[in-house]
């Protein structure tokens, strides 16, 4: 099913960031009346509601419209994405100057690109660990910590049986399939140790009762709540964009001539970068290539796009843009652990 899954996701990514996406300058055929309040046309939309002059009633046509949101964006992507790997303060700038009809969106490209790096994590088996143990203080939790391990042994066999010999993933379900053989066997030998006997575990109470409860989730089962958690993290990423927004104005506070507006952009662009850097370097790793160079690209890449984005952005002198890039650095990690905070508060208060 991951693969269903990974496609879900790559295709609703798609069609939000189509939906938010500007239609300035495509083209496309159109009628003479609006069908929808009888306007005659004078272009590609209705100058009186906003509807399209061109409308369809075929599967083919709903067909198209879900291919053009994953791949096309009418060609604005394949103009977008090179200047965002290569010269992303050229396309920042262009962009906030008002050049827009060329490019997609930073919101739209965006939306594509956090839920198109979720789809290639599902389809590589990134996932949330499994193997994390409640606190086994009763031959009950005991009990159902074997189940659980038991599920995902006979899921890692399904997925194994369906991979042909070589393939990386196969390795991986082979790999959880002896992670689960060796869980069963600890809770196994815990059960027989424990005796059936109630074993006795000291709790701390904050006497916040939102907090205990929150705590006793995470304490209960710590990769249920781990996996919700991984499953936040596209739906809320959205907060990366305002939890940043304050940082990046501090960079650049007597700088009057570049608006809050101006940052917005900048962020959404390199956060859309990043994401897409990731679906790459998660490709590569399921594809075998060395730890060495993933590692080295992991850390040399986002420094060298952000140095290159707020030089060309902020028209810099390069000194000044480097120094701007190692403080963006560090405040970038805060970001990131404000980010994770939330969403634990949101897993423990949810």
């Amino acid at each position: 099913m991951g693969e269903f899954e990974a496609a879900g996701e790559l295709v609703t990514g798609a069609l939000l960031g189509r939906a938010v996406e500007p239609l300035a300058g495509e083209g496309g055929e159109h009628g003479s009346i609006c069908l929808n309040c009888g306007t005659a046309l004078i272009g590609r939309n209705c100058h009186r509601c906003g509807q399209s002059g061109h409308v369809h009633r075929t599967l083919s046509g709903m067909a198209h419209d879900i291919l053009h949101g994953v791949f096309h964006f009418d060609g604005k992507l394949w103009r977008t994405l090179p200047l965002l790997a290569w010269r992303p303060g050229e396309l920042t700038r262009r962009y906030i100057e008002g050049e827009r009809a060329r490019f997609v969106s930073p919101m739209a490209l965006f939306l594509f690109s956090i839920f198109f790096m979720f789809a290639v994590f599902s389809w590589v088996g990134l996932e949330a660990p499994t193997e994390i143990e409640a606190n086994l203080n009763t031959p009950g939790a005991i009990a159902q910590a074997r189940q659980t391990a038991v599920e995902e042994r006979t899921d890692a066999i399904e997925s194994r049986n369906k991979r042909v010999v070589g393939d990386p993933r196969r390795a991986r379900a082979e790999q959880r399939i002896a992670q689960a053989d060796a869980r069963i066997k600890t809770l196994d030998t815990l059960a027989k140790q424990t005796g059936g006997t109630k074993m006795s575990v000291s709790q701390r109470r904050s006497g916040w009762a939102a907090l205990d409860h929150g705590i006793e989730k995470w304490q209960k089962n710590p990769a249920l709540m781990l996996y919700k958690l991984q499953s936040s993290v596209y739906k809320f990423s959205w907060l990366l964009i305002p939890l940043s927004l304050p940082f990046m104005w501090l960079l650049f506070c007597w700088r009057r001539e570049y608006r809050l507006y101006d940052h917005t952009v900048f962020i959404t662009y390199s956060i859309a970068f990043m994401s897409l850097l990731f679906v790459v370097i998660a490709v590569a790793s399921a594809a075998g290539v060395s730890t060495g160079w993933i590692v080295a690209a992991s850390l040399l890449i986002p420094v060298v796009h952000i140095f290159r984005q707020l030089l060309q952005a902020y028209r810099l002198r390069w000194w000044s843009a480097l120094l701007r890039t190692i403080v963006l650095v560090a405040m970038i990690q805060v970001v990131v652990t404000l980010f994770l905070l939330l969403l634990v508060a949101l897993g423990m208060f949810g």
